[in-house]
């Protein structure tokens, strides 16, 4: 979405500063799509409440705030970070706004864990996504979601970097990526492995001709795919190969796929005994982490998850896999 996508979206007598708000934080390389829209809803409802001062009074603010009949808990908690950050940029400006206190939402449980699919698992879930046939609605879903897939866990892509790749960013010549604006607003060049790049070969060829800014993996209208339509066929897919699923949010996300990529890749080089200290930076360049704490965290699912490896390694190169609370 471009820098300009909201301007003038914002209309009640704090719109302005909503938009000021905004342009600061892409400023900053936040993306702030998501958060853009929600201020835009939240905007409409003060412009419906007729607020006339250029303040954001609790009566008001909390009004939008409550919690609405079967909203999850994410969404609610986006609502309430999002009108909290804008609050505390008015008060920064000198203007009175109430800002939501962090009690609002319920603290996130720090055990959660995404759900690292087994070798076996995802080889089912390929042959699942191989089996797929064309329907009236979809009718390029067999070509387009055993690469959308296979690109998520082979390269550890985002889910709206792999949706937003044009034509142009995919050379199939020297086999590379340009995934452009991913997280935190940077473009990166991501080398899918050689059997990869070989079907993204094939795929393109059966696409045929496309000019240089179409999608790469187009929607039947040619725009991009829709995140809730490939994830909604990626639940039909797990259904299918036999891997239970807790429920929307609670995974197996498809977001999930990149932390398999991870994992998989470290256990790899744990085996292989390969030096973990060298191999973080590496793969946090790789996965386009802003800093090395963001990739690190796989080393704790693997000490969780993996302990006879952690033993092993930790045997011949010391406590290279931290635990945490240092158990």
């Amino acid at each position: 979405m471009s820098s300009s996508a909201f301007k003038g979206q914002f209309r009640s007598v704090v719109g302005s500063l909503m938009e000021q708000f905004v342009q600061e934080k892409r400023a900053c390389g936040y993306r702030y799509d998501e958060q853009a829209r929600l201020l835009a809803c939240f905007d409409r409802f003060l412009s419906d409440e007729a607020l006339s001062e250029c303040v954001l009074p609790r009566s008001i603010s909390r009004k939008w705030l409550a919690k609405q009949p079967h909203e999850s808990k994410s969404t609610h908690d986006h609502r309430i970070c999002a009108v909290r950050q804008f609050s505390l940029f008015m008060c920064r400006l000198g203007y009175s706004a109430d800002v939501p206190d962090r009690s609002l939402t319920a603290k996130r449980s720090d055990s959660f864990s995404p759900r690292i699919l087994t070798h076996a698992e995802i080889q089912r879930l390929f042959q699942a996504a191989d089996q797929l046939t064309p329907t009236a609605r979809s009718p390029m879903r067999h070509l387009i979601m055993p690469e959308v897939l296979r690109l998520l866990y082979g390269c550890g892509l985002r889910v709206g970097e792999v949706l937003h790749l044009r034509v142009a960013d995919v050379d199939l010549v020297r086999g590379i990526l340009t995934v452009r604006e991913g997280k935190f607003r940077k473009d990166r060049l991501v080398p899918p492995a050689l059997p990869l790049v070989q079907r993204l070969r094939t795929y393109a060829q059966v696409m045929g001709d496309r000019p240089s800014d179409a999608y790469f993996f187009p929607s039947p209208s040619d725009g991009p795919l829709s995140h809730p339509a490939v994830y909604w066929l990626y639940r039909e897919l797990l259904l299918r190969c036999g891997v239970p699923h807790a429920g929307r949010g609670k995974g197996p996300r498809l977001h999930d796929l990149r932390h398999v990529f991870a994992v998989h890749a470290l256990l790899r080089w744990c085996q292989e005994g390969a030096d973990l200290n060298a191999k973080l930076p590496v793969l946090a360049t790789y996965m386009g982490h802003r800093s090395l704490a963001g990739t690190q965290r796989y080393l704790h699912l693997i000490a969780e998850l993996f302990p006879e490896i952690t033993a092993r390694t930790s045997a011949a190169f010391g406590d290279v896999i931290p635990r945490r609370n240092g158990s």
